[in-house]
């Protein structure tokens, strides 16, 4: 993705049951890979729609000591005011925009491709949404926050998903990307986009993961937005 692209494996793909009519690509989280959210979306797969799960690159990331790890973009801190990594977060951005195209000239029109991902993938899906000229279906935003938040509304100012519908999720105990980071990306996102088409749900007990009940909320999230097509 960033880089050499030549490092980064091919996306775990969970293909459609049927004709695929829609896409959803997924993100994970920072040290993660594709895979284990491939397993966990064939949990609520929908039927006419495909799951692509991408591998971030592999790179030193600064909040572990310059330790190597699979990583969308660099992370400084985090706290509300740590220093972001720009430039990584923006070119993050257009490679994220890249599978989009490519999923375009496979036959799924951009407006039937939902936007999602975990941790550091929820952010980057969100920047990614609302900077891309690329009309989306929809984001799915699991325990995240909005990168280079300050930019905004300028850096959507143009943007072609003003009308876009987001589900962000978090978990009340999150003890790394506390619940004030959702609160806050929510009340931003509701600043500069409809802020009827911003769900935000919360879960009692969920730590930085994922929940069942958060899952069929999002499969739910999917079926409507992505519904079948006749």
């Amino acid at each position: 993705m960033c880089g050499n692209n030549m490092s980064v494996p091919l996306p775990a793909i969970i293909p459609a049951a049927k004709k695929a009519t829609a896409a959803v690509i997924f993100l994970h989280g920072l040290g993660d890979t594709g895979h284990g959210w491939a397993e966990t979306l064939e949990g609520i797969r929908v039927p006419h729609v495909k799951y692509i799960c991408p591998h971030a690159p592999v790179m030193p990331v600064s909040l572990n000591r310059s330790m190597t790890m699979p990583s969308w973009f660099d992370i400084k801190g985090l706290s509300p005011d740590a220093e972001e990594d720009d430039n990584g977060i923006r070119q993050a951005a257009e490679n994220i925009k890249g599978l989009i195209d490519q999923e375009v000239k496979n036959g799924i029109p951009s407006h039937r491709i939902i936007l999602g991902g975990f941790s550091q993938g929820g952010a980057l899906s969100l920047y990614t949404a609302l900077t891309t000229q690329q009309k989306l279906a929809g984001v799915v935003a699991l325990s995240c926050w909005l990168p280079l938040r300050n930019s905004f509304p300028q850096a959507s100012a143009n943007s072609i998903n003003k009308d876009i519908h987001i589900l962000q999720c978090h978990g009340e105990f999150d003890p790394l990307v506390p619940l004030m980071f959702g609160s806050l990306t929510v009340d931003k996102l509701r600043s500069i986009l409809n802020p009827a088409n911003v769900m935000f749900k919360t879960y009692r007990g969920l730590m930085h993961n994922s929940c069942s009940q958060e899952m069929m909320d999002v499969k739910q999230f999917i079926e409507q937005q992505l519904p079948e097509m006749n």
